[in-house]
């Protein structure tokens, strides 16, 4: 044998060396490594999904506050029940806030087939139409003002959100007639207002008042939004002072 021939035969055990140490040792450790770089590419992602849920719930916890209190507001516009003696309480602030007085509330009877597009897209959202009359004595600007209030109670703002400092109404139509004159036979310049009003039920199945009697951290709730009253209420009920 020559020595080119035992130079071949060393290269050639030298690299049936190298390709054993590779099938036996390297090529599993690849592999492995291969497998433990797909999970770690695995968890990072589901690490990244955890932090982005994460943060989403810190946000909505930050704003639940805020959804809480928008949440009884919206009960206070359209409660679940019909909340007459709620709206009876509303109506007696805004008059002594104007200096009028408050004759009279009229439940019943069917809302104007003249109802504006408030009234008709709150009847297609499913609520229950509930027709008032409502009586006033006062003087002209008092009364004038009155309505304006009672037609604001629940008020979409320019951004967009709704203001809301009472029941939701729709007015349907206002009646000014020349009160009861004095004993000297003179009028004392008061007129009687009569408004045809219609405000709205929701239904059970969709209430927005399901809040606890504790409110969460931060959140403003307003007095008599969510109180419920019988359902069973008198078709007239006086309020004068």
């Amino acid at each position: 044998m020559t020595g080119r021939d035992r130079i071949v035969i060393v290269v050639l055990a030298a690299l049936a060396v190298v390709a054993a140490a590779w099938l036996l040792v390297l090529a599993p450790e690849r592999e492995k490594a291969s497998k433990v770089g797909a999970e770690v590419s695995t968890a990072q992602a589901q690490l990244t999904s955890a932090e982005s849920q994460v943060s989403a719930a810190r946000g909505a916890e930050a704003g639940y506050p805020a959804a809480y209190t928008s949440l009884v507001s919206l009960g206070k516009a359209v409660p679940t029940g019909q909340e007459v003696p709620s709206l009876i309480v509303q109506l007696a602030q805004a008059t002594n806030e104007k200096q009028v007085e408050f004759t009279s509330i009229t439940s019943g009877g069917s809302a104007s087939s003249s109802s504006s597009s408030a009234s008709t897209a709150a009847a297609s959202a499913g609520f229950t139409a509930m027709p008032f009359t409502f009586v006033f004595n006062g003087s002209f600007f008092d009364l004038y003002d009155l309505f304006q209030q009672l037609n604001h109670f629940t008020l979409r703002t320019s951004s967009g959100s709704l203001r809301v400092s009472g029941r939701l109404l729709t007015i349907q139509s206002v009646q000014l007639a020349p009160g009861s004159a004095s004993s000297t036979g003179k009028s004392n310049g008061q007129l009687t207002g009569t408004i045809s009003a219609t405000a709205y039920v929701l239904p059970a199945s969709q209430a927005a008042t399901a809040a606890t009697a504790t409110s969460p951290t931060g959140a403003q709730t307003t007095s008599g939004s969510a109180a419920s009253s019988p359902a069973t209420t008198p078709a007239v009920i006086g309020a004068g002072r």
